[in-house]
């Protein structure tokens, strides 16, 4: 085989790699909602900051465990449509069920968690950290 053969050989092989070790959708979404975050539970931005830590890890599979608000989730599932990666998942605080639902948008989580025993609903977002 001659020197040019041999290099050209090898460079095919190289964007081959390159495919086989890419991240499959589920994955980058699993990556980009996993972590930890803070959460503003400010009813008004105008009022005193107020956040609370929620902790994501997303599988492949799309299973969501962690914490939220200091209380595990109890079941969890994440998905993505429409251009949007989200997760909905139940916590409780002992006395009753919390069902929480957000989406990522542009690195922020924009979300809402009904607190079905306490009759509201509160909308709030994250950031990472």
């Amino acid at each position: 085989m001659g020197r040019l053969s041999y290099y050209a050989t090898r460079l095919a092989i190289v964007p081959l790699a390159a495919v086989l070790v890419a991240a499959t959708p589920a994955e980058e979404r699993a990556a980009a909602l996993s972590g930890t975050w803070s959460v503003d539970l400010r009813v008004d931005l105008a009022d005193e900051p107020y956040s609370q830590p929620m902790v994501l890890t997303v599988a492949a599979d799309g299973i969501v465990t962690g914490s939220f608000y200091n209380s595990e989730i109890l079941a969890g599932r994440a998905g993505s449509a429409q251009g949007r990666s989200c997760v909905a998942f139940r916590t409780t605080d002992g006395q009753g069920l919390y069902h929480t639902s957000a989406c990522l948008v542009d690195g922020t989580m924009v979300g809402q968690t009904w607190a079905e025993g306490r009759n509201f609903v509160l909308p709030w977002t994250a950031t990472r950290g």
